[in-house]
């Protein structure tokens, strides 16, 4: 079969190490003849520039699904999640010595910068707040809304685009993207992918980072799936 859209996860998926753009790995999604829609753990307002540079503007899931934009214009699709995430901080901060990051543009969680013991955190939220979870993305901490991920964002994307979220390849390296690869038709991880992200996935790239996503689209397109 032949899929229908590419979900593609922004750091560590289409960045190299250091969170820097791969233009190749750009490059190559600039070439596909397809939609492509972007999912990060970001905020909108960085999620719509990277897809404006990257050139695949825009559908965009951001902050992990709680925030979904079909087009540059439209008004995005925000949960109403972020009154438990400030509940749970608020009950947190009373443990550790914890710093909000970028919490202006936040809409539908709080994100963290990594400086405590985050197992510790989760342990304490399962017991206290059992609908709002800690996730560690190797880039940040964010405290977020079970009821929300990259999946559910994926349904809500497949939804206002037409089509299943079967048509879709999730490509990814991270916990927060779990999800968005169980969800979709077909899933990759890029090489520097957690284990476990690896095992669910129909391909994981030898090559990594950016390196990774221009390997795996060119395994695609190689096998005739896109």
């Amino acid at each position: 079969m032949k899929f229908k859209a590419i979900v593609i996860d922004i750091d560590g998926t289409i960045t190299h190490h250091d969170r820097k753009l791969s233009l190749e790995a750009a490059s190559k999604l600039r070439t596909l003849d397809m939609p492509v829609v972007i999912a990060t753990g970001n905020v909108l307002c960085y999620a719509k520039a990277a897809a404006k540079l990257v050139g695949v503007c825009c559908n965009i899931i951001a902050e992990n699904g709680g925030v979904i934009i079909d087009g540059f214009d439209n008004e995005p699709i925000v949960s109403d999640v972020i009154h438990e995430c400030e509940e749970a901080f608020e009950f947190l901060s009373s443990e550790f010595d914890m710093e909000k990051l970028d919490s202006v543009h936040r809409r539908t969680e709080i994100v963290l910068r990594s400086n405590f013991d985050v197992v510790k955190a989760g342990e304490i939220l399962e017991s206290h707040f059992p609908n709002v979870e800690i996730i560690d993305t190797h880039f940040a901490i964010h405290i977020k809304s079970r009821k929300i991920n990259k999946g559910t964002g994926l349904l809500k994307m497949a939804e206002l685009m037409r089509i299943e979220t079967s048509d879709f390849v999730a490509i990814g390296d991270s916990v927060n993207d779990l999800e968005m690869l169980q969800e979709a038709g077909f899933a990759i991880a890029v090489g520097n992918a957690d284990d476990f992200l690896k095992d669910i996935a129909d391909y994981v790239s030898t090559e990594t980072y950016g390196n990774g996503t221009v390997e795996a689209i060119e395994y695609l397109q190689s096998k005739g799936l896109i």
